[in-house]
Parts: structure tokens; C-alpha cells; sequence
């Protein structure tokens, strides 16, 4: 009787701790989940977990990198990149700065967000730029890609979800 007392104390404590642990992987920041943020430095180490004792990964050397935060527990944060590739990094090595990349094959930036509008320049799959608008019930983005301004489709860039709106 009193081993069964013993295993259903240590039994409970075990859920307890692990109702606590979840709570924090999904909750460390209050901020929701998923959501884009995008790479602080041109030197970010992406770990196997979330601590600096789990080995690295891979280092990404692409400072403004849109990426996906996924999960979070304590100060690290579980993020997804546009090629699907995940792993954790340290929160400081993340900004809120929005940025897309361009996806599929060569797109045309257009002057404004319709299909039928001037070309201002063809942008390659892998193109970086940053996030500026992306109005409510439109299909297309205001973003900026080098030092031209201009819109591209919400399907042709990786950074935005589909219903989103950014003012």
C-alpha cells in the first residue's frame, strides 16, 4: 500500500513538471505562435535544443532571414526557415523587423498591386527584401528589395500568412 502511495506521488509529480515544462514551451514570450520574425546577425547558430550544451546545427550567415518561430522555452525559441529546415536559437539572435523571401522563380515587382500594372523589376527565387504592407482582403504585398519599392504577390513571397494584413 504504501509503494502504490509512492508511485502515484512520483506519477503525479512527473505530470505536474511536465504541464509546467509544456507551459513554457508554448508560452515564454506571451506573444503568439507561430509568427515571423527574422535573423538578427549575419552569424546565427540554429541547435539540435534549446540551450547552448546542444550541439549546432547549422549557422546561418544571412542577416535578415525571415523565419518562423514555431515553439519557445525559456529565452530560446524553436524557429522554421522557408526551406523547412528548424532548430532553436537564442531570442537575442531574433528580430521583430518583417521580411520576406521570394519563392517559386523569378517574379515581377509591380508599381502597384494588381496584375495589370507597370513591371518595375524581376526579382530571383531567394531574394531578400523587407515586409512593408500587405493591406486586408488583397493578394498582394508592398515590399522593398534593394532600394526599389514595389508589390508583389502574397503566394510569390515566404514571410506572410495568408489571411494577415501589416499596415
Amino acid at each position: 500500500m504504501m509503494i502504490s502511495s509512492l508511485i502515484g506521488g512520483f506519477l503525479a509529480a512527473i505530470m505536474a513538471l511536465s504541464v509546467a515544462a509544456s507551459a513554457l514551451a508554448g508560452e515564454a514570450s506571451g506573444l503568439p505562435l507561430p509568427r515571423f520574425v527574422s535573423l538578427r546577425s549575419d552569424e546565427v547558430n540554429l541547435r539540435t535544443g534549446p540551450g547552448q550544451r546542444y550541439p549546432i546545427e547549422w549557422i546561418y550567415a544571412r542577416k535578415d532571414l525571415p523565419v518562423e518561430v514555431i515553439a519557445e522555452f525559456e529565452a530560446w525559441r524553436k524557429i522554421r526557415d522557408w526551406q523547412g529546415a528548424e532548430g532553436w536559437v537564442h531570442q537575442a539572435m531574433l528580430s521583430g523587423r518583417r521580411m520576406m523571401v521570394v519563392i517559386g522563380s523569378q517574379r515581377q515587382l509591380r508599381g502597384s498591386d494588381g496584375d495589370a500594372t507597370d513591371t518595375l523589376a524581376i526579382v530571383e527565387a531567394g531574394v531578400l527584401g523587407r515586409l512593408l504592407q500587405c493591406p486586408r482582403n488583397r493578394d498582394f504585398c508592398r515590399v522593398e528589395v534593394g532600394q526599389v519599392q514595389g508589390w508583389l504577390k502574397r503566394d510569390e513571397i515566404w514571410g506572410v500568412y495568408k489571411g494577415e494584413w501589416i499596415e
